[in-house]
């Protein structure tokens, strides 16, 4: 089953600084058809205007990942850690114990960004940050592991994740297709950042999203000089 979510129809919010389009229910956007996709619980589509961000706040038991497409985000939080996460980088927050946190784009441009959450699959982890750069992403037009708590994963390179999950990124050029073996029981949430695809033969565009489960293998290909992000999780 792929269930096609087209970007004019996910949830919204706007103000002054910050646009932002929610696949699944957040802050006051609510629908009970949208409350995660298996250990997927949030992917928010953010674009934050030169001077704007997130004041701190807290977060507890809960994985964290931001994966910048333009511009590039600072983060500040209560264990001391400081950086900036530039187009290119993934960084990752494990909320564990609890973690007070602040985001703010200090550059003069609009930063664009997807903040991804999944849910642990162990509480009370002590809290951690970790930011990292990975330009040979989807270089040999497979699908790079960005994040992960799966065994292989990690040692290659990924971003440590406390869940049974991988977050992967590919940037293809027209033609070319990616594939991915999806587990029994797997659940996968695919979007495209920029350019467009078909996913199983399901045509998709720029930032579009479909939750999969029930498919044995996804046949990605690029109808043009794609980037997009695929999530597999519990």
């Amino acid at each position: 089953m792929i269930d096609l979510r087209l970007f004019a129809d996910l949830g919204r919010f706007e103000n002054d600084w910050l646009n932002s389009r929610f696949h699944f229910s957040f802050a006051e956007y609510h629908d009970a058809a949208r409350m995660g996709h298996g250990a997927l619980r949030v992917w928010n589509d953010d674009e934050i205007a030169a001077g704007g961000g997130f004041d701190m706040h807290p977060h507890r038991d809960m994985e964290i990942i931001t994966y910048v497409r333009r511009g590039a985000i600072s983060h500040r939080d209560s264990l001391g850690n400081e950086g900036t996460t530039r187009a290119g980088d993934v960084q990752v927050m494990s909320a564990g114990t609890g973690i007070t946190h602040a985001e703010y784009n200090d550059g003069d441009e609009p930063c664009a960004l997807f903040q991804i959450w999944i849910s642990p699959n162990a509480r009370g982890v002590a809290p951690r940050w970790e930011t990292r750069r990975f330009p040979e992403r989807g270089g040999a037009g497979g699908l790079v592991a960005l994040a992960s708590g799966r065994d292989g994963e990690i040692g290659n390179g990924a971003l440590m994740i406390h869940q049974d999950a991988t977050l992967f990124g590919a940037a293809l050029a027209a033609g070319e297709q990616a594939t991915h073996a999806l587990g029994p029981g797997r659940h996968a949430y695919l979007v495209v950042v920029a350019g467009g695809i078909t996913l199983n033969g399901v045509a998709m565009g720029a930032r579009d999203g479909a939750a999969i489960e029930g498919e044995d293998g996804l046949i990605i290909e690029a109808l043009e000089d794609t980037e997009l992000v695929l999530a597999d999780v519990p």
